[in-house]
């Protein structure tokens, strides 16, 4: 990682533009990265692909990597945030900002199920309920 993203990373509320959009961002994929249990390149992988697609710039897009970086490793190694916790954060973070649940592409969550063979079958489960959540939350938004 380059000095500047993870000077950017660090202080990402003071000089990233739309910071807590990108935030949002970072705690819905690592909600997905993390259910994993494993502190994994193979779904950084697939977050880069995805973040390529939603960003064009490459500072942008180091930052959304870093960032979930973070979120994976408060739940997985740290263990000072769990993957409940992160979801309710989320919640709260819909309810207060509706157009935040336009930040959340069922497809590219889906892109973290493709490694089958990568993941058990409880991590799957786990994956397909949290997809579900937001799609929920998406249905639940429009009705509103």
């Amino acid at each position: 990682m380059s000095f500047s993203t993870r000077f950017l990373s660090f202080f990402r509320e003071i000089f990233v533009y739309h910071h807590k959009s990108l935030e949002f961002r970072a705690k819905v994929f690592a909600s997905m990265i993390a259910s994993n249990k494993k502190d994994d390149n193979i779904e950084y992988e697939i977050l880069r692909k995805i973040a390529k697609e939603i960003y064009k710039d490459e500072h942008r897009i180091n930052v959304l990597v870093e960032t979930t970086k973070e979120y994976v490793e408060k739940i997985i190694n740290v263990k000072s945030l769990n993957i409940d916790s992160l979801i309710i954060d989320i919640n709260k973070e819909i309810r207060l900002n509706p157009r935040f649940i336009r930040k959340i592409n069922i497809r590219h969550l889906k892109s973290f199920l493709v490694e089958k063979n990568h993941t058990n079958e409880d991590t799957n489960l786990l994956q397909r309920r949290i997809i579900e959540y937001f799609k929920n939350e998406m249905k639940y938004s429009r009705q509103k």
